[in-house]
């Protein structure tokens, strides 16, 4: 993990996970669009996940 997908799914976490396929996307910017810290988390946690 890059600091700059970091610094991406810091401001905008749906951008960051665009490579992890349309689940990802789906889920990431549910819990962006309920609340930011939220999505941050959801974010950082499937780039950090080394099976995907």
């Amino acid at each position: 993990m890059s600091i700059w997908r970091v610094l991406l799914a810091i401001f905008f976490p749906p951008l960051s996970v665009l490579d992890k396929g349309c689940g990802s996307i789906a889920i990431v910017f549910l819990l962006w669009f309920c609340g930011w810290v939220p999505g941050v988390i959801a974010a950082l946690v499937i780039l950090n996940n080394p099976n995907r």
